[in-house]
């Protein structure tokens, strides 16, 4: 059950109420985490924002995709998990790739760009570091723009799975790939 309780949009205080329409507006999400960001609007507004940069940025949808998958898997992150595999599965990634995400497996990526994402964002979250190789390797497959993207996704994400666990964020019952135990 969700720690946190879900404020109604009727019982939310002029400045919550103000960035809850907002996004809303914008087909932002408004659940999850953003259950507790709504407490404090400007992090509200400010976690979208970064969102919405990052999911605007270099990264292609796919790439931002396993990124996001291999945050959600290493937190054991419940709700991240359901959300991103259900927009994983959204965006055409394979069944097998988050099937072996989810198992803590290396998918099977023929783009390079795609691989390398993997290989970065599993490697921050492992040893909270990129090694000498896999940071050239990786800024000459993404350029050094892109990395930072990559990094900086990785790290935004981070957040989420920590709100979302902190919180005990549920996921709705039908979801399509069960982070496995």
């Amino acid at each position: 059950m969700t720690r946190i309780d879900i404020i109604a949009r009727d019982d939310m205080n002029a400045e919550q109420a103000s960035a809850y329409d907002a996004a809303k507006e914008a087909g932002d999400p408004l659940g999850g985490p953003f259950y507790a960001y709504i407490r404090i609007p400007d992090l509200f507004q400010k976690s979208q924002d970064m969102r919405n940069c990052l999911g605007a940025g270099p990264l292609s949808g796919r790439e931002r995709q396993i990124v996001l998958l291999v945050v959600s898997r290493h937190w054991d992150a419940r709700y991240p998990w359901f959300a991103q595999s259900r927009n994983g599965l959204k965006i055409g990634l394979d069944r097998e790739i988050i099937d072996a995400i989810n198992a803590r497996q290396t998918p099977e990526l023929s783009d390079e760009r795609e691989r390398m994402c993997f290989v970065v964002a599993s490697e921050l979250l492992s040893t909270r570091k990129l090694s000498d190789a896999t940071y050239a390797a990786a800024e000459a497959v993404m350029g050094e723009n892109d990395l930072v993207a990559l990094v900086a996704a990785t790290g935004q994400f981070v957040m989420t799975c920590c709100t979302a666990n902190a919180f005990d964020v549920d996921p709705p019952e039908d979801q399509p790939v069960p982070l496995l135990p």
